[in-house]
């Protein structure tokens, strides 16, 4: 399943599939990489379609978080389901990302960066 990929301005915005477990975090970290290797500075990840994630996409978005913050870039969440919400509060990340609401909310953050 291929994953979309918006552009707002600067902003890149990966819609994420609905499913991330083991069989495919790999190619979801390899398309979330090969965007950040061109140049990308901000990324919104829009959950709006993400219905589940594992432990391995949990792995995924720790790994674009660190190769984001290494390269000077910026990501926020928008639109997580309750379920996604609260997989990324057990796990602790909800420390770790900036999450919003709504992709508005995060397109108007993201501008004013």
């Amino acid at each position: 399943m291929d994953m979309e990929i918006q552009t707002m301005d600067e902003i890149k915005i990966p819609v994420i599939i609905a499913r991330i477990d083991a069989s495919n975090a790999k190619t979801v970290e390899k398309d979330l990489l090969e965007l950040i290797n061109s140049g990308t500075k901000k990324f919104i990840c829009d959950f709006s379609k993400n219905e589940y994630i594992s432990s391995a996409g949990l792995r995924v978005f720790l790994t674009i978080l660190k190769n984001m913050q290494r390269s000077d870039g910026r990501i926020v969440l928008c639109s997580l389901t309750s379920y996604v919400q609260e997989v990324f509060d057990m796990a602790g990340f909800s420390q770790l990302f900036e999450i919003y609401k709504t992709k508005s909310e995060a397109i108007e953050k993201m501008q004013s960066l």
